[in-house]
C-alpha cells in the first residue's frame, strides 16, 4: 500500500491508468488485454497504433518516474509501460482478432518471461527502466508477429 507520505496523485493515476493498475490480479494483463479490445473493436491503422505507443511512451517516461518513487520500485500497478509496449505489439499484426490475439499472446510472454534483450533493459533505473523493458517486449512482439503472418497467411483468417 502507498506510504502515509507525499503522494503525487497525478502521475500515479496516469501511471496506472486510472483503476486498471489498482487490479487485484494482473493489472498488467489486464491493461493489455483492454488495449487489444479496444483496438479489436475500433481496427485503427497500423500508424494509429505506433501514434498510440509514441504517446503512452512519452507520458509514461514523464510520470513512471515519480509513480515509481511513489508505490516503489517497478511497481505492478505502474501499467502505462504495458499500455505501451502493447500498443507497440499491436502495429506489427493485421487487424481483427487473431492479429489482437497474437500480439497480446507474444507481448505478455516476452513481458512475463522477459528473455534477452527484454532483460537487459531492467537495470536502468526510475521510470525510464519501468517504460524500456515493456517498449522492447512490444517491439520484439511487433517484429514476431508480423514474421507469423508473412509466414503463414491463413492465420489472419
Amino acid at each position: 500500500m502507498v506510504e502515509a507520505r507525499r503522494v503525487n496523485r497525478a502521475a500515479v493515476w496516469v501511471a496506472t491508468l486510472g483503476p486498471v493498475g489498482w487490479w487485484p490480479a494482473g493489472p498488467g494483463t489486464l491493461a493489455s488485454a483492454l488495449l487489444a479490445l479496444a483496438w479489436w473493436w475500433t481496427e485503427p491503422s497500423r500508424i494509429a497504433a505506433l501514434a498510440a505507443a509514441a504517446a503512452f511512451t512519452a507520458v509514461g517516461l514523464l510520470t513512471a518516474g515519480a509513480a515509481d518513487r511513489d508505490l516503489g520500485a517497478d511497481d505492478g500497478r505502474i501499467v502505462i509501460d504495458e499500455a505501451a509496449g502493447m500498443a507497440l505489439a499491436l502495429s506489427g499484426v493485421p487487424p481483427g482478432l487473431s492479429g489482437c490475439l497474437t500480439a497480446l499472446v507474444l507481448f505478455r510472454a516476452l513481458d512475463i518471461g522477459k528473455p534477452p534483450p527484454v532483460s537487459w533493459c531492467e537495470s536502468v533505473p526510475g521510470g525510464a527502466g519501468v517504460m524500456l523493458d515493456d517498449v522492447v517486449a512490444g517491439g520484439l512482439a511487433a517484429l514476431l508477429g508480423a514474421a507469423a503472418f508473412a509466414l503463414w497467411p491463413g492465420l489472419a483468417g
